[in-house]
């Protein structure tokens, strides 16, 4: 059988095209990709969310030392203490918001140190405020307070039975960890919005306050567990919150996520998650 012989009708072969060589990545392609990295996260700190850690035990039984969460920044507008460095230099809040009664919110501490506290609103502007025996008066009614179960908090290195030696009770829990019990109280404010706190005494300093009226651009702000915290019922000179300034606010309590109980070590990884408190990650507030 002859050879088959090329068609010359046919249309040649296309040829067939070198793929384009691969350009190598400069060091100024990894610069600005890091420039971008770092520009995306700063406006997401300032304008959307931001995360938190807990420092200490005022806002117990909701919040616990060493838990992290992520505050929401939009809720209440912005402020110069929303952004980096206070690099905005503006006044006020743009928009205008203001929290709700009951809203656990994060804010610039008002006095010279550059901290961040936690603590929950209570008075808004044109509020009068009173404590009387541990009870809020607020605009002249009792806040709605019953005692509930005693709560039970794990002892850890982070998290020491820690309060008034007759309401602060160490007790034996499972595992072989031990228990610090405090009394617990549901707390109702006006609209039905409710929250646990701990009162531990009925006698101490601040469970008598005021009264006085909250003035335009303030809040008026507690911690919940009412007799280890200094909050707006201490002044500045006192180390405490005093009248809080509505622009020193810097957003409101969103999700926890991440909590230690502080036994974590740095040099050995594994502890970093056997000291996780995994039932507290994911709470919202």
């Amino acid at each position: 059988m002859d050879d088959a012989q090329p068609d010359p009708t046919a249309d040649p072969a296309p040829a067939v095209e070198a793929a384009p060589a691969r350009r190598k990545e400069s060091w100024w392609d990894t610069v600005r990709f890091l420039l971008y990295l770092f520009v995306g996260a700063l406006l997401l700190r300032s304008f959307v969310i931001a995360p938190f850690s807990i420092p200490s035990g005022s806002m117990l039984p909701n919040l616990m030392i060493g838990d992290y969460l992520f505050i929401a920044k939009w809720p209440y507008g912005y402020s110069r203490h929303s952004l980096p460095f206070g690099i905005g230099g503006f006044e006020g809040r743009v928009p205008d918001g203001l929290p709700d009664r009951g809203d656990i919110v994060v804010f610039r501490y008002p006095g010279p140190k550059n901290e961040d506290y936690v603590k929950r609103v209570i008075g808004l502007p044109g509020d009068r405020i009173e404590v009387r025996n541990g009870v809020v008066i607020l605009n002249g009614a009792p806040v709605e307070r019953r005692r509930i179960a005693d709560y039970a908090m794990e002892i850890s290195p982070n998290s020491p039975c820690r309060g008034a030696p007759e309401a602060a009770r160490r007790v034996p829990g499972e595992g072989g960890r031990a228990l610090c019990l405090y009394p617990r109280y549901r707390e109702t404010l006006p609209g039905g919005r409710g929250y646990d706190i701990i009162d531990q005494v009925p006698d101490a300093e601040a469970d008598q306050f005021g009264p006085i009226e909250v003035p335009a651009g303030q809040l008026f702000v507690m911690g919940d567990n009412r007799d280890d915290s200094m909050d707006s019922r201490f002044s500045l000179e006192r180390d405490g919150v005093g009248l809080l300034p509505v622009e020193n606010v810097l957003g409101e309590a969103l999700i926890g996520f991440w909590s230690t109980d502080g036994s974590a070590e740095w040099t050995k990884p594994w502890t970093w998650f056997s000291a996780a408190r995994w039932a507290r990650i994911g709470g919202t507030y």
